[in-house]
């Protein structure tokens, strides 16, 4: 990470932490034609809209694409009225709306729509990231007010040298604090509460470290297959699209250091301290990660094909659809620690949680019996649930002991996880997104996975659709 990145990473930019929902805020959407405009973010804004409708937001779309004014005006519409924001707030944004037929490549054209939209504004770049680069250059060449912000869609770059330069290059357009890269995993319910759990309560906050925690997992299991997505995700597989982006945030919201406080800077920071201190379990991507690719098989009432015979698929890229890896963080709180990630598709339940497995008591006692299963905390994400199984005293023979499980029910969401992030962005807080240098050690952290799985190093295993996937996983290797 350059000089400046650094600046810009830890300086705050005063002049946007004043942005008030009752402020109007441009919101420009760089090619709003596709499918994540009218997938996850009108319908992010829209329910953001219906939990905050003193927010007043202008959305303007621009793309190559032929869309009449009447047929955006319709997508937003729709958009809206499908998470219930009221109606007249509906009718205020759909006056509001533009929509602007442009070459974002062509100087001149991207030039007039930007002199279309007043300050403050968020350029948001629903574009592939080659494309994203390119109009960043532009950008750079003509300069952008002070109000500007920048909202990007992952993935950030395709390893650490892209990542580096996509950082170095968004940093001539704005500053760091003005650059929101969006992963919308950090506007889910259970991530946020994880900052009650963990500092907010007497009983967890003193044991949440190796001293008492055994092993954590932190698994995204899907019963979806591959649905279309063929474009991106053969590219990039299990272990790119959710472990080295989503499931790593997650991990370093679980273990960063107690915050004084939620300014952004200081959250971000410590996560970021998370990260530096994380790498392959035992420094061996062999022994601390699988891959496995779905065969054919059914899906509750469907017949799923091999993942090589779905459409759009290039068999060889040989990319899994399941994987495992395994990472320590290398710091006083959590040496010793192991963190398994997983994450994979077709597979036959859902499994969206964070799991802690405690260590046994230093002592139990003689004579009470049964004390062979870990007291564990399950935080589950979808839905937003805690379960903390204890071993007690059985009913019956007092000397016997149980697992019991105490239920709660946590916050649930406000909002679409878009919802929550971009509220953020729209209000000039970077809270809930990316920081460059983080960006940047999530490409570090499993570049020695990468690197084994191209040299053949780790076997690619096979699990049918609809099963649990290969047998004998989970574990955890003994570092050397």
């Amino acid at each position: 990470m350059s000089d400046e990145q650094t600046t810009h990473s830890t300086a705050r930019d005063d002049s946007l932490g004043d942005a008030t929902p009752e402020e109007q805020v441009n919101l420009l959407i760089l090619g709003a034609s596709g499918d994540l405009t009218s997938r996850l973010l009108l319908p992010g804004l829209g329910s953001l809209l219906a939990v905050e409708t003193e927010r007043r937001v202008r959305v303007v779309g621009a793309d190559r694409a032929d869309l009449s004014e009447q047929e955006w005006a319709d997508k937003v519409r729709t958009a809206l009225e499908g998470e219930d924001v009221p109606p007249a707030c509906v009718e205020d944004t759909v006056r509001a709306t533009a929509y602007v037929k442009a070459d974002l490549l062509d100087p001149e054209q991207l030039d007039a729509l930007l002199r279309e939209v007043s300050d403050p504004v968020v350029l948001y770049f629903a574009l592939p990231p080659a494309v994203s680069v390119q109009v960043c250059q532009l950008l750079e060449q003509r300069g952008v007010s002070e109000q500007t912000r920048l909202a990007l869609e992952k993935p950030f770059g395709t390893d650490r040298p892209t990542a580096q330069a996509l950082n170095e290059q968004v940093l001539r357009v704005v500053d760091e604090n003005r650059i929101h890269r969006i992963d919308h995993f950090l506007g889910l319910s259970t991530v946020l509460n994880l900052l009650g759990v963990r500092f907010a309560n007497r009983l967890l906050q003193p044991i949440w470290s190796s001293e008492h925690i055994e092993k954590v997992v932190i698994s995204y299991d899907e019963d979806l297959a591959l649905e279309g997505r063929a474009g991106y995700y053969d590219k990039a597989g299990a272990l790119v699209d959710m472990i080295q982006s989503h499931l790593l945030q997650v991990l370093a919201f679980f273990a960063m250091e107690p915050p004084a406080s939620l300014h952004e800077d200081e959250v971000r920071s410590l996560k970021a301290q998370v990260l530096r201190a994380t790498g392959v379990w035992g420094d061996d991507p062999t022994t601390a990660s699988r891959r496995a690719r779905y065969t054919a098989g059914t899906l509750g009432d469907r017949t799923v094909p091999d993942y090589v015979a779905e459409e759009g698929v290039d068999p060889e890229l040989n990319t899994e659809t399941l994987a495992e890896m395994v990472v320590g963080i290398d710091n006083a709180r959590w040496r010793g620690t192991p963190f398994l990630l997983r994450s994979g598709k077709a597979l036959g339940e859902t499994a969206k949680r964070i799991e802690v497995f405690f260590k046994p008591p230093a002592h139990v006692p003689t004579g009470l019996h049964g004390h062979d299963v870990p007291d564990q905390l399950v935080l589950e994400l979808k839905p937003a649930e805690m379960v903390l199984s204890l071993s007690i005293n059985a009913e019956g023979d007092p000397f016997d002991l149980e697992q019991k499980e105490l239920h709660a029910a946590l916050g649930d969401s406000r909002m679409l996880p878009y919802g929550e992030v971009l509220g953020r962005i729209l209000d000039g807080d970077p809270l809930l997104s990316i920081r460059g240098d983080v960006a940047e050690d999530s490409w570090r952290i499993v570049e020695p996975v990468l690197a084994a799985w191209r040299a053949e190093e780790v076997p690619m295993q096979e699990y049918a659709a609809g099963s649990a996937g290969p047998e004998g996983w989970g574990g955890v290797p003994k570092p050397q």
